[in-house]
């Protein structure tokens, strides 16, 4: 006989701020233990370096999980000029020193709008990629570098907040505000920026202020997750449909609902606000204000179920 989960069947998102020093995984399972949940997952790792938004699913809200990989992503970022480390941040080994040029404030916002756009981006060997079957972050610490495809990805905006000269405190850093699409590794962006400008980069700091429609704004930390009851952690978590408001949706009828939660395709009459969809797309579908889940509208009209979603809490 299978042994009974002891936690319990709790379905939402929480935002935490993620604090330094530590995993994605550990931040995840310290607040899992605050829910007593049977089931969590994040949305994309931050680094222990990295601080900030880091969106964590409970129970159903982990099937939007993938979806939510897909978000665009903002970051505010410090370089500092000059140092070359293996793993492109602060926590590697260094591998080159250079010399910084004596830098203008106009020569550093002419190397920004060379990365402003679509741009290629190569991935870092300590990144979770696969290659053969294998991460490459587990081939870079057996000391095998393999060549990795360049990726095509977006930068939607790159701000100078700050540029710390060679006279500062803290000499030879920048200060970036970087807007960008998925896949964008913040790491290989500070290194090339770095080498376009005459002498490398790696990351120092790294903070996650968005992720698609949250900010860091509506994030908790762990010391502020931890101080509130168990009332006041069921007020913050964010329902599992709330990060697919942007996909249209449709209202069923029992009946069509019935035939959703078996499995099975219903028609359906576009409705003169869906009028001007383009089919076959992606719709989330209700039945009562009750999410049941998201389908697939053919070009024929009909609904199919894609990901079924059941909140019974246990």
């Amino acid at each position: 006989m299978a042994k009974r989960k002891s936690g319990l069947n709790v379905h939402g998102i929480i935002l935490l701020d993620k604090r330094l020093g530590v995993s994605s995984n550990r931040a995840l399972q310290e607040v899992r233990r605050l829910f007593n949940a049977n089931k969590a997952g994040h949305t994309g790792s931050l680094d222990p370096l990295a601080t900030g938004l880091l969106p964590l699913c409970f129970g159903e809200a982990t099937k939007v999980s993938a979806l939510m990989l897909d978000d665009d992503k903002r970051y505010q970022v410090v370089v500092q000029l000059g140092v070359m480390t293996d793993t492109g941040d602060a926590e590697g080994e260094v591998i080159q020193v250079k010399p910084v040029p004596v830098l203008s404030q106009a020569e550093i916002l002419s190397c920004l709008q060379q990365f402003t756009g679509e741009i290629d981006q190569v991935p870092p060997m300590y990144s979770a990629l696969k290659q053969n079957g294998k991460k490459l972050y587990e081939l870079a610490r057996e000391g095998v570098v393999v060549d990795r495809k360049a990726r095509r990805i977006t930068i939607y905006e790159l701000v100078l907040l700050k540029f710390d000269d060679a006279q500062a405190v803290t000499p030879n850093q920048l200060t970036l505000d970087v807007s960008c699409s998925k896949g964008t590794y913040i790491r290989s962006l500070a290194e090339d920026i770095g080498h376009a400008l005459g002498c490398g980069g790696t990351v120092t700091q790294l903070r996650r202020v968005m992720a698609g429609q949250f900010t860091i704004q509506q994030a908790k930390t762990i010391e502020q997750l931890t101080a509130m009851s168990e009332q006041e952690l069921q007020d913050t978590l964010i329902r599992v449909d709330e990060p697919l408001e942007h996909i249209p949706l449709v209202s069923l009828t029992s009946h069509q609902a019935t035939a959703i939660n078996y499995g099975q395709s219903i028609e359906f009459k576009l409705s003169d606000d869906l009028g001007s969809i383009n089919t076959p797309a992606l719709i989330r579908m209700y039945q009562d204000d009750i999410f049941l889940g998201l389908g697939e509208m053919g070009l024929d009209g009909r609904i199919a179920p894609k990901k079924l979603f059941n909140m019974t809490i246990a």
